[in-house]
C-alpha cells in the first residue's frame, strides 16, 4: 500500500509519497514551489538532495513559471506596455527561473491505492507582482507508482486580462558514472547563447545521437522534434515524456559529481522577448502540461 505523509525538516514543510517497501518514494518541498527534492523508482535513487550545493543557487527540481530560464535585464513588453522583473541573477543582470520557485504551496488533495499515490498542491497568487502584474492559480499534481512519476501542472488565469507565459521544470538527476552516460532525443535545432546565457540564435542542423556526455561541462539547449528524451546510465535507463505542443530541452552539469540537470521547458531563454515557445493565457482560461519520468 502507498502512503502520503506531511512532515517537517530543518524548518521546511514536505509531503512524502511512498510504497511500503520504499522501492518507490518521492519527497516534495512545499516551501520551495513544490520542488521534488528526492525520488526513488524501482529502488533506484535518481533525484537526491544536492548538498553541499544550495537551493538558492541550483533551483533544484523547481517548477518554472511564468517563464523558464532567463529574461534579459528583466525587461519585456506585452500589450504595448513595458515591464521590469526583478533581476535575481545578479552577476548577469537577468531575471531567472520565474516567480514561484520560493512560493509556499498547500496540499489540497491526496489519494492512495495498492499501486500508487497522488497528491495535489496549489498556490494562489493574490498580489500582483512587480513585473508580472497578474493573478493566477497554479496546481501541481504528482502521481507516483513503482516505475513512474508524473507531474501535471495546471495554470488558471484569475485576472481580467491575458498574460504571457512559458513553463519549465528543473530536476537534477544522479547516477553512478555520468561520464559513461548518454542521451537520446530528436532535434534539428540547437539554441545558441551569448555570454549572459541569453538566446542569440537558433541553429538548424540535426543533432547526432546518442549524445555522449563524457567529461563535458554542459549548459546546452535544443528544440525537440518530439517530447521524448531518454537518459542512459550504467545503472538505469530513464525516459522523460512531455505533453506540451512545443518542447525544448535544457541540460546542465553543476559543480557536483555524477549529477546533471535535464530540464523539459516549453520556451527558451528570453522567451518574453524573442517569443520562442511563448504562449498567452486568456482571462478565465486554464492551461495544463504533463511531464513524466519512467525507469525502463
Amino acid at each position: 500500500m502507498y502512503t502520503v505523509n506531511q512532515l517537517q525538516s530543518q524548518g521546511l514543510d514536505y509531503v512524502e509519497l511512498a510504497n511500503a517497501s520504499a522501492t518507490a518514494k518521492a519527497k516534495i518541498c512545499l516551501n520551495r514551489g513544490g520542488a521534488l527534492e528526492s525520488l526513488v523508482l524501482k529502488s533506484e535513487t535518481i533525484i537526491e538532495d544536492l548538498s553541499p550545493l544550495e537551493y538558492k543557487n541550483t533551483y533544484a527540481s523547481s517548477v518554472l513559471f511564468p517563464f523558464a530560464n532567463r529574461i534579459k535585464d528583466g525587461k519585456y513588453a506585452y500589450n504595448n506596455q513595458e515591464f521590469q522583473l526583478d533581476c535575481n541573477e545578479g552577476n548577469l543582470n537577468n531575471a531567472l527561473h520565474g516567480l514561484i520557485y520560493n512560493k509556499t504551496f498547500s496540499v489540497v488533495n491526496s489519494d492512495v491505492t495498492e499501486n500508487g499515490a497522488t497528491v495535489t498542491l496549489k498556490y494562489v497568487e493574490r498580489e500582483k507582482a512587480v513585473g508580472f502584474p497578474y493573478l493566477y492559480t497554479i496546481a501541481l499534481k504528482f502521481t507516483l507508482t513503482e516505475a513512474n512519476l508524473v507531474l501535471e501542472i495546471e495554470i488558471e488565469n484569475n485576472d481580467v486580462s491575458s498574460f504571457p507565459f512559458t513553463l519549465g521544470w528543473h530536476p537534477y538527476f544522479v547516477c553512478k558514472d555520468l561520464s559513461k552516460s548518454s542521451l537520446e532525443f530528436l532535434s534539428s535545432k540547437t539554441v545558441a547563447f551569448d555570454d549572459r546565457m541569453i538566446t542569440s540564435d537558433v541553429v538548424a542542423g540535426k543533432v547526432e545521437m546518442p549524445f555522449e556526455i563524457k567529461e563535458q561541462q554542459l549548459d546546452n539547449c535544443y528544440a525537440l522534434d518530439s517530447g521524448t528524451v531518454v537518459f542512459n546510465t550504467p545503472s538505469y535507463k530513464m525516459t522523460i515524456e512531455s505533453s506540451a505542443k512545443e518542447n525544448y530541452f535544457q541540460m546542465y552539469t553543476p559543480p557536483r559529481a555524477n549529477t546533471i540537470a535535464l530540464e523539459p521547458v516549453t520556451g527558451i531563454s528570453d522567451s518574453f522577448n524573442n517569443k520562442l515557445g511563448l504562449e498567452e493565457l486568456q482571462a478565465g482560461a486554464s492551461h495544463s502540461v504533463n511531464w513524466s519520468i519512467a525507469i525502463n
